[in-house]
């Protein structure tokens, strides 16, 4: 998989909620040009939440189809993500677009990305970005050994990737689903 700069997306979910969250830092080469970008977004009439890391405009034509998606298959969030991914790896133009996306709903975790792949996290964890690895340690950890909401785990996560990564800041935004 690539390994995509410019952002740090994670998603947890625990106790029956599930947040995801992302830093707000838009890089271009070595200059941040935006502080305050938001990459997560609710979907599906606030059913489903996604993020993205990567391009910003390869994300948001993603977003376009994904919703698009999840408009055709009843908001099922599983089909439309493989059918998302299926036409994302096979179509000329969309083969080019550079994002993952990491998307939720009440159930299910899923990463998707632009070579076909549509993965579920064993441990309801996932993260994407340059800074992912940083946040997915840190959620882990947090989740192994504190009592901390979901919400609470992906902000304290982003902050300790956001201190680590040079493309990740520590403006968050987190979305969140759930009792």
């Amino acid at each position: 998989m690539h390994e995509w700069h410019h952002t740090t997306v994670l998603a947890v979910r625990r106790d029956g909620k599930v947040a995801i969250g992302s830093d707000g830092q838009v890089t271009l080469g070595t200059t941040v040009m935006k502080h305050t970008a938001a990459k997560v977004r609710p979907l599906a009439g606030g059913r489903v939440l996604a993020g993205f890391a990567g391009s910003v405009a390869d994300a948001l034509a993603l977003f376009t189809r994904f919703e698009a998606k999840l408009e055709a298959f009843s908001h099922n969030l599983e089909r439309s993500a493989v059918e998302l991914a299926r036409e994302w790896r096979t179509d000329r133009a969309l083969r080019h677009l550079e994002a993952m996306l990491i998307t939720v709903d009440a159930t299910t975790t899923l990463l998707v990305s632009g070579t076909g792949e549509v993965l579920s996290p064993d441990d309801d964890v996932v993260s994407v970005g340059s800074g992912g690895g940083y946040a997915l340690a840190a959620a882990r950890a947090l989740v192994a050994h504190t009592d901390l909401e979901a919400r609470a785990i992906v902000e304290e996560s982003l902050k300790i990737a956001g201190g680590i990564d040079i493309y990740t800041n520590q403006h968050i935004t987190i979305e969140e689903l759930g009792s």
